[in-house]
């Protein structure tokens, strides 16, 4: 019986261990997003258009912090025609959420995902909503993408869900998000 309990003691401790994923989990994601942005902003002036930054929506024209933007890299140019969206207008999309990569998640953690399995846009069915329902990082990508394009995008805390924690989302999570926009339109949809 001694043996069980120092068992299950060890093995506990050992899973408290793993659970230091979040650790400095606000400093680790800042850090992250800068290098990030730094990335981008090097790239962007140096004439490659793989790489874009757009300050959030919601921001007034006079703030300086990198945290207003959000950066995006783009994995597919789509090739349909740019339609100024707004926040009222509905999409319809692909898309898949990951927190930033870490010791035991190398390319994030998957909190959410518009498919399952392979990207496959043959088999996915798209996923519809209204772009002012999401978080301003994710709202300010789909307001500046067009048909067809794909995007890795990067959303600082701020313009995800801050000190607020979702599940499976800690606060103060960097949003690293695959989204892939297919349409908007004019008119809410009505659940």
């Amino acid at each position: 019986m001694t043996c069980l309990a120092v068992l299950l003691f060890t093995s506990c401790g050992e899973t408290h261990e793993e659970n230091n994923e979040y650790a400095n989990w606000q400093e680790r994601n800042e850090a992250y997003f800068s290098t990030i942005y730094a990335t981008a902003k090097q790239a962007a002036d140096n004439g490659d258009t793989k790489w874009k930054i757009f300050k959030a929506y919601s921001k007034n024209s006079n703030t300086i912090s990198i945290t207003d933007y959000i950066v995006a890299e783009v994995i597919t140019e789509g090739d349909g025609e740019y339609r100024k969206t707004m926040t009222t207008d509905s999409v319809s999309m692909h898309y898949s959420g990951r927190l930033m990569p870490s010791e035991s998640y190398k390319d994030g953690y998957l909190f959410d995902s518009s498919w399952t399995g392979e990207y496959n846009l043959m088999a996915m069915k798209p996923y519809n909503g209204v772009v002012g329902d999401y978080v301003d990082g994710y709202a300010t990508a789909l307001m500046k993408m067009r048909p067809g394009d794909r995007w890795k995008v990067y959303i600082p805390h701020n313009l995800g869900y801050g000190s607020q924690a979702k599940t499976g989302i800690p606060a103060y999570s960097t949003l690293v998000f695959d989204i892939t926009f297919l349409r908007s339109w004019p008119k809410r949809i009505t659940y």
